[in-house]
């Protein structure tokens, strides 16, 4: 069962951006090819789609903040900057 989870993740990393009905493909294939048993087939589907939708949470993570670092790193203003500009001007143009 553990080689079986090896090779379940090792999928789910290149199934990350695919969907359930091409995972359950996949996973058909393997027990058509006798490397995954039919009784568990479903229980692989399941723990790849999990596996997957993580690896996309945390590459969206590492995304965000490697694109944090860059905006850093190039001065630019970020959001909370500008609202914080923005208030200002109000009560400077408040105050004429």
């Amino acid at each position: 069962m553990k080689d079986l989870i090896k090779k379940g993740f090792a999928l789910s990393l290149g199934l990350v951006l695919l969907s359930r009905e091409q995972v359950e493909k996949s996973v058909t294939q393997l027990v058509n090819k006798g490397e995954v048993p039919a009784s568990e087939a479903k229980e692989l589907v399941n723990e790849l789609i999990e596996k997957g939708e993580e690896q996309q949470r945390l590459l969206e993570d590492k995304i965000r903040e490697q694109i944090k670092k860059l905006l850093i790193e190039i001065n630019i203003a970020s959001k909370e900057d500008l609202q914080q500009l923005e208030q200002r001007l109000q009560k400077l143009e408040q105050r004429d």
